[in-house]
């Protein structure tokens, strides 16, 4: 589904990104972690088309994406859950989902979104800025399915929220694999990943250091230490 090829991705003259090819398969989960300031979110906002790298490609469903912009990519199929989750303060739960709604035959529909997400019906009429983080949350990737997409990105999904929160946030993410969505996690929380993704890499100083299934690197101490601080 999505290939990515040797990117290399630079702020100015900062060199973040030196060489990542990854892959992602359909209706995966696949995870990339590693700490603060490593080049997890300049990767996600590689691939979305907010910056572009200098050099190397990047595919989805074999068409070429590295120099499209991020709206194209998003049309594709393509939709990114923020870190930090960036609703719209004033606006209301129903207005924060239908602002972004494409509709197409058998997509997701506000009425959709409303069954995956029972407390958001509860909370409909309620400004962004009125949730919970977790209801926060919810809103953010009830927004980003609200474009139809057959990737989703989710940046750092569990940060700041509390320990029911993220179970709720892990059986989203199986649900939503289940329904045929393929999903980039990119996470901090190692244990979280390795209960939901499929494959993981981590990522060190804008380079992929280590690529394995969720249980080698539940086992592999030297690298979770050496890279992850665990």
């Amino acid at each position: 589904m999505l290939r990515v090829e040797d990117i290399h991705t630079y702020y100015g003259d900062s060199y973040v990104l030196q060489g990542i090819s990854m892959e992602v398969g359909e209706a995966a989960v696949i995870g990339l972690l590693g700490r603060n300031g490593m080049g997890k979110t300049t990767f996600i906002r590689s691939v979305v088309g907010s910056i572009r790298p200098r050099r190397g490609r990047m595919f989805f469903r074999e068409e070429e994406i590295t120099h499209k912009r991020s709206f194209e990519i998003s049309r594709m199929g393509i939709s990114l859950v923020p870190q930090g989750r960036q609703v719209f303060p004033s606006l209301n739960v129903t207005e924060n989902l239908t602002v972004v709604a494409r509709r197409e035959s058998g997509g997701w529909t506000l009425e959709k979104i409303f069954e995956f997400f029972p407390p958001l019906r509860q909370r409909a009429r309620h400004p962004g800025n009125r949730l919970s983080g977790g209801e926060q949350q919810m809103l953010a990737i009830g927004r980003s399915l609200m474009t139809n997409p057959s990737l989703l990105l989710m940046d750092e999904p569990t940060e700041g929220l509390s320990p029911l929160f993220v179970q709720t946030v892990g059986q989203i993410i199986r649900r939503l694999q289940e329904s045929g969505i393929a999903i980039l996690l990119v996470e901090q929380n190692l244990r979280f990943a390795v209960n939901h993704a499929d494959h993981i890499h981590i990522l060190s100083r804008g380079r992929i250091v280590h690529s394995s299934s969720p249980n080698d690197l539940d086992q592999n101490h030297e690298i979770k230490h050496r890279y992850l601080g665990v």
